[in-house]
């Protein structure tokens, strides 16, 4: 092969890349049963690099229990998630603790943890003596600064009030500094300043490179700020695409039984009720 066929193959391949992306977390026809019910049920998703996925969807939708699976906090009952091609039980708990990052709904924390002490968790997966060094402490700071949450670090963690827990918590899951980052409502409990701020980092996150699955309530910010939303309905995967293809009135209405419709203003899709 000539110096010039090799350069184009060599073209073909960047753009086979570019084009056809690996995912970097994803389910291949997962189910998750109890008894006779089934709250996730065959569900095929992939989430990328560099992008926001948003689930949504009524309560009891299974949004929860997937990002548990996704997470390997709960094992499918059926079909497999993968990290990286590899199936996630294959990896050891330290070893997946570098590679995904969770923020349940809520943390109970019984001792009293300093809310530094909470955040400097996120960096046992890469603690390799047993003990934090200067590098740790920075990077929770930097986390706990860009949360807003660096003024209280020496206040106890159980005498916050709720959305400052929350706050906190995600502080930690970003001092893990990891690839993927599943978050389970982060925006719960926060103010419209720190939904905001919230939603602004997971942007940010997925500007540089890492895959963020969020589960978010409020489908405006669904509508802002997510590169594709997947809508879960009754354990199945409904649709998974870009908001402007998911938010549409007709569906969002029969998947949340209550009229809705979805409006544009200056640009961006906003969800209402239809009140009559």
């Amino acid at each position: 092969m000539g110096l010039t066929e090799l350069a184009e193959a060599e073209v073909r391949l960047v753009v086979r890349e570019q084009v056809v992306a690996e995912p970097r977390i994803e389910t291949r026809a997962v189910s998750y049963q109890v008894g006779a019910a089934k709250l996730v049920d065959g569900v095929d998703l992939q989430a990328y690099a560099g992008e926001v996925l948003a689930l949504v969807g009524p309560n009891g939708a299974g949004k929860s229990t997937m990002l548990r699976l996704l997470a390997h906090e709960l094992t499918a009952t059926e079909g497999e998630v993968l990290i990286g091609g590899r199936k996630i039980g294959e990896y050891h708990a330290k070893d997946l603790a570098k590679r995904r990052a969770v923020l349940p709904q809520q943390t109970v924390m019984q001792f009293a943890f300093t809310a530094l002490d909470v955040v400097m968790m996120g960096r046992n997966p890469h603690i390799e003596n047993g003990w934090p060094g200067p590098e740790d402490r920075a990077i929770a700071e930097a986390a706990m600064q860009e949360t807003g949450t660096l003024e209280f670090r020496q206040r106890i963690y159980p005498a916050l009030s709720g959305g400052e827990q929350s706050r906190v918590t995600f502080a930690r899951v970003l001092a893990q500094e990891t690839p993927i980052l599943l978050l389970d409502e982060p925006t719960a409990s926060l103010d419209l300043k720190y939904q905001e701020r919230a939603m602004q980092i997971t942007r940010r996150l997925a500007a540089e490179g890492a895959c963020v699955i969020v589960i978010i309530h409020d489908l405006n910010l669904a509508a802002a700020y997510a590169d594709r939303i997947a809508l879960l309905h009754h354990g199945h995967l409904v649709e998974c695409a870009p908001p402007a293809s998911v938010l549409r009135s007709a569906l969002l209405s029969e998947v949340f039984e209550t009229p809705l419709r979805v409006i544009e203003d200056d640009g961006q899709l906003i969800v209402v009720p239809s009140r009559k």
